[in-house]
């Protein structure tokens, strides 16, 4: 497991990112663990996580020769995750220009609905924290187009790796419907290898292995 899935998942754990019980989704299903990334709320954390990030972006850089000249972050989570992997590529010696949206267009002042540098013309790298249905990857998908930048991939921290309504997964449905490469920090998958290893609660893994083996993509 490479070391940025590691330090992620420590962080996490940690952090009370990763929480296990008994969650109902949005979906209506009944999740044996819960993810929210908000639980990262210090300097220190945050810097720690972008690096995780940026580690992920370049190993997809190298390996699938990922071309890109711009980060933007969803509102409101993927805010401060793209501000600061942009941060942590600078360190590493990349420096790229990000952009954010507003919920609700500005009708004063600047205007409209987008922060930061200009996304027309640019390759645009979203940025944010959970992939389950992919719904707010579509509306910065197109969002981004709209506003003349061409989205080409996507990086989140973690793949559920659970099947829609439509009998595919949100990476596979992103991938065909809108032609994007999705980046995951971790999977699922990892996150049980994880438990494994680290000596986890044998009950909280077969939880997450039951779920799976009912909702998640097949293989």
């Amino acid at each position: 497991m490479q070391n940025y899935k590691t330090t992620f998942f420590r962080l996490a754990l940690q952090h009370d990112v990763l929480r296990f019980g008994s969650f109902t989704l949005k979906s209506g299903r009944v999740s044996p663990y819960f993810f929210n990334l908000g639980r990262i709320a210090t300097g220190a954390a945050l810097r720690e996580l972008a690096g995780a990030y940026a580690e992920a972006i370049e190993e997809a850089t190298a390996q699938k020769g990922l071309r890109f000249d711009l980060l933007f972050g969803p509102a409101y989570k993927g805010i401060p995750l793209a501000a600061a992997v942009a941060c942590a590529l600078a360190e590493r010696g990349r420096d790229l220009p990000f952009a954010y949206n507003r919920k609700e267009a500005k009708d004063h002042g600047e205007g409209g609905v987008l922060v930061g540098a200009e996304v027309s013309g640019r390759r645009a790298l979203i940025v944010d924290d959970v992939l389950t249905a992919g719904t707010a990857l579509r509306e910065s998908h197109g969002l981004l187009q709209r506003s003349g930048a061409l989205p080409v991939a996507a990086v989140t921290a973690l793949d559920r790796q659970e099947v829609g309504p439509n009998g595919t997964s949100a990476v596979a449905e992103l991938t065909e419907k809108l032609g994007i490469s999705v980046i995951s920090l971790v999977t699922v998958q990892d996150l049980l290898q994880y438990l494994h290893s680290s000596g986890g609660d044998r009950d909280t893994i077969a939880a997450i292995q039951a779920y799976q083996a009912r909702y998640g993509v097949p293989g």
